[in-house]
C-alpha cells in the first residue's frame, strides 16, 4: 500500500461510494441495529435530481433527432393504424348479426381482408421501428460511454485513490447497459402510449360518448397507483445501483488480491463479507421489484374494472336500441388498447427507475472535478537539463493531515538523491509531487528553475521517466509494453531496451519472444521479471529526469545486481531520485534524504549519515544486522570498517 494510501486514506462515502470491505478484516455496512436483515426496511438513498437527469439523457438523445423523426412517423403508422383493428371486429360483429340467421358475407369477406392488411403493416411497421430504435439506443449509449471513458483520462489521480475500480467499472458497464436497454425498451413505449391512448379516445367518442366516460372514468385511479408506487420505488431502485457498484468493487478487490486472501487463509472470511454484500443487494433488489412489480396486478384489476362497467352499461344501452353488440365489441377492444399503454409503463417502472439511477451514477462521473487544464501561457521545455528543487512544500492528501511540512530539496543535473525513511514517511508523497499527480499546498516545485505548475503536464511527463514498486502490464504482446515508453520506437529500439534493462534473457525464452501476448497485468509472468519489463520501458522513454521507486524491490539478489548494472548505465547524465529500502542500493548516490514523519531529518551521502551516527546509521545497522545475524558489537565493527 502506497504512502498516500497508509497515511492518509480518502473520505469514501463523499459520494455515492461507501467505504469497500476489506478481505474479511472489517465487518461489511449493517442497517441500524445489526444482523444480516437489519438493513431490509431502512430509508434508502434517493436520486438527487430526476428531472436533471432526464434532461441530461434527452440531450444524449436528441443528437440522434432524424432517427427518432423515423422511429416516430414509424410508431405513429403502427399505432393508428392497429386502433382501425377494434372498429373493424366491430364491423365484422354487426355484419354477423343481421337478424333471421342472414350474414352479409361480401361485407364480411371486405372486412376480413382489411383486419389482415391491418395487422400486417402493423406487425411490419413495428419491426422496423424496433430496428430504428435500436440504432439510436446504441449510438445514444456509445456516445455517453465515450465521454465516461474520456473524462476518466481527464480526472485526477486522486479521483481514482477515493474509489475502488471495481466501482467504476460498474458505473461504465452496468449502469451504463442499464441505460441502453431502457432506452430500446421504453422509449417507443412513450410515443406508442400517447399516441394510443390519444386515438383509442377519439375513436370511442366518435362510437359512444357514454360508453367513453364510463371507460375512461378509471384511469385517474390507474395514474393515482402508478404515480405512488414509483414515488416509493423509485429510491430503492437508487440503492440497487448503489450496492450493485458495491459489489463489483468487491469482487474485483478480491480477485485482484486472491494470493494474499489464500496465504492468511481468509477464504471463509472473505465468503462471509460476500454473503453479507451480496444480501444488502438481495434486499435492495426485493425492495425495488416487489413493490414495483404490484403496479401490475393493480393496474390489472383496475382495467378489468373498467370493462365491467363499459359491458355492463354497453348491454343495457344495446336492450334499448341505442347502441350494436358491435359497438360494446369495439368499445371493450378499444378499453383494452386505452388501458395497455399504462399497464405497459407500469411494467417498465422498475426499469425507467433503474434506468434513471444508473445515468444518475454515470452523469456523476461527467460532473467530477477533472485535473486542472494547463494555463494558456503553460511553458514547454525543450531542453531538460534536470536541476530539480523543492522549495520549503507542505503537502497532505486530506485537508489539515499534513504528509509533508516545509520540505527543501536540490537536485542537481545528473545528481542522484536517495530517499530513505520509514513506511509512510513521505516518499512515495515526493514523487506524486514531482509527477503533479497532486499539487503542493504550499512552497513550490521547480524544475531548470520554471515552477511545474507552469509546465505543460505532457510537456512535463513526458521530461520524467518513472518505474513503480507496483508494476503494472496491459494486455497485448512483451513488445507492445515495452514500447508503451514511447510508440514511435522501432522494434530494435525496444530490444536494445530490454537488453539494457537485462530482459532480453528472459523474454527470448517465452514461447514468441517478443510477440508473446501476456495475460492480464502480465500474470503469466513472475513479480520480476513484470518489474523487468517496466525498467525497459522507462529506458526506453529515454527521460531527462528518472525516478525509481523500489525499483528493485521485487527481483532476486542476482537479478538485482544486473539491473543496478544498467541502471548505473542509464542513470549517466540523468537527475534520478530513488526511493529505496535496501539501502545497499543507493550507496553510491550523491545525496540521501533521511525522511520520518513528513519532514528531512538528515542529509549527506552515505558516509555522513553512518558517521553522524544518527536515525539513517540507526536504518542501516538494524538493516544489516537481520541480514548478517551479527549483534551490536559485530555492527558497529562493519559500518566502521
Amino acid at each position: 500500500m502506497s504512502e498516500q494510501q497508509q497515511s492518509n486514506q480518502p473520505k469514501y462515502g463523499s459520494g455515492t461510494y461507501q467505504q469497500p470491505v476489506r478481505m474479511g478484516f472489517r465487518g461489511p455496512r449493517r442497517g441500524p441495529g445489526g444482523g444480516r436483515f437489519a438493513g431490509l426496511f431502512a430509508t434508502p438513498e434517493k436520486p438527487k435530481n430526476v428531472k436533471g437527469t432526464l434532461l441530461r439523457l434527452w440531450r444524449y438523445l436528441k443528437k440522434q433527432k432524424y432517427a427518432l423523426a423515423v422511429a416516430f412517423l414509424l410508431i405513429l403508422i403502427s399505432s393508428t393504424v392497429s386502433l382501425l383493428g377494434p372498429l373493424l371486429i366491430g364491423r365484422g360483429i354487426d355484419a354477423l348479426s343481421l337478424g333471421a340467421g342472414a350474414v352479409d358475407f361480401e361485407r364480411l369477406s371486405t372486412i376480413l381482408l382489411l383486419m389482415a392488411t391491418v395487422y400486417l403493416v402493423s406487425a411490419c411497421a413495428t419491426w422496423l421501428q424496433n430496428y430504428v430504435i435500436v440504432g439510436v439506443s446504441q449510438r445514444t449509449v456509445h456516445t455517453l460511454r465515450t465521454d465516461l471513458f474520456e473524462k476518466l483520462q481527464r480526472l485526477p489521480v486522486r479521483f481514482f485513490d477515493s474509489r475502488t475500480h471495481g466501482e467504476i467499472m460498474s458505473r461504465l458497464a452496468n449502469d451504463v447497459e442499464t441505460v441502453s436497454h431502457t432506452l430500446t425498451q421504453s422509449t417507443t413505449q412513450v410515443f406508442n402510449s400517447i399516441i394510443t391512448v390519444v386515438g383509442s379516445i377519439t375513436a370511442m367518442l366518435t362510437l359512444s360518448p357514454v360508453l367513453t366516460l364510463v371507460s375512461i372514468v378509471t384511469v385517474p385511479l390507474g395514474f393515482l397507483i402508478t404515480r405512488k408506487i414509483v414515488r416509493f420505488t423509485r429510491s430503492h431502485f437508487s440503492a440497487q445501483q448503489r450496492e450493485l457498484g458495491n459489489i463489483n468493487g468487491f469482487i474485483e478487490e478480491i480477485i485482484t488480491g486472491q494470493r494474499v486472501v489464500k496465504a492468511f487463509c481468509r477464504e471463509e472470511a472473505v465468503l462471509q463479507d460476500f454473503d453479507d454484500i451480496n444480501q444488502s443487494l438481495k434486499n435492495a433488489s426485493i425492495k425495488a421489484q416487489v413493490f414495483s412489480g404490484i403496479i401490475g396486478p393493480l393496474m390489472n384489476v383496475v382495467n378489468n374494472l373498467s370493462f365491467v362497467l363499459v359491458v355492463s352499461i354497453g348491454g343495457l344501452l344495446a336492450s334499448r336500441g341505442l347502441i350494436t353488440v358491435g359497438v360494446i365489441a369495439s368499445m371493450v377492444n378499444y378499453s383494452r388498447q386505452l388501458a395497455r399503454p399504462i399497464n405497459e409503463v407500469a411494467n417498465q417502472v422498475n426499469m425507467m427507475q433503474s434506468a434513471v439511477s444508473g445515468a444518475e451514477r454515470a452523469f456523476e462521473i461527467l460532473d467530477a472535478e477533472e485535473e486542472e487544464a494547463d494555463a494558456p501561457d503553460a511553458i514547454h521545455l525543450t531542453d531538460v537539463k534536470g536541476a530539480v528543487s523543492f522549495d520549503r512544500v507542505s503537502f497532505g492528501y486530506v485537508e489539515d493531515v499534513p504528509v509533508l511540512e516545509r520540505v527543501d530539496i536540490r537536485a542537481e543535473p545528473g545528481q542522484t538523491i536517495a530517499l530513505v525513511g520509514p513506511t509512510g514517511a513521505g516518499k512515495t508523497t515526493i514523487v506524486n509531487l514531482i509527477m503533479r499527480f497532486y499539487d503542493v499546498n504550499e512552497g513550490a516545485i521547480t524544475i531548470d528553475g520554471k515552477d511545474i505548475r507552469q509546465l505543460a503536464k505532457d510537456n512535463l511527463r513526458s521530461s520524467l521517466g518513472i518505474v513503480l514498486q507496483d508494476t503494472y502490464l496491459f494486455s497485448g504482446t512483451v513488445r507492445e509494453n515495452i514500447r508503451y515508453g514511447r510508440l514511435d520506437a522501432t522494434d530494435e529500439e525496444v530490444e536494445a531496451a530490454a537488453k539494457m534493462a537485462n530482459a532480453d534473457g528472459f523474454i527470448c525464452r517465452l514461447p514468441n519472444g517478443y510477440d508473446t501476448e501476456l495475460a492480464s497485468e502480465g500474470g503469466n509472468l513472475s513479480q520480476g521479471q513484470r518489474q523487468l519489463l517496466t525498467i525497459a520501458r522507462a529506458i526506453l522513454a529515454n527521460p531527462s529526469i528518472l525516478i525509481l521507486d523500489e525499483a528493485t524491490s521485487s527481483v532476486d539478489t542476482r537479478t538485482e545486481m544486473h539491473i543496478q548494472e544498467a541502471m548505473l548505465s542509464l542513470m549517466k547524465g540523468r537527475t534520478c531520485f530513488v526511493i529505496a529500502h535496501r539501502l545497499s542500493t543507493i550507496q553510491g548516490a550523491d545525496e540521501i534524504l533521511v525522511i520520518n514523519h513528513g519532514r528531512i531529518i538528515e542529509r549527506g551521502t552515505h558516509e555522513e549519515l553512518l558517521a553522524k551516527k544518527g536515525f539513517y546509521h540507526e536504518l542501516y545497522t538494524s538493516q544489516f544486522r537481520r541480514q548478517l545475524g551479527l549483534g551490536n558489537v559485530g555492527m558497529e565493527a562493519v559500518a566502521a570498517g
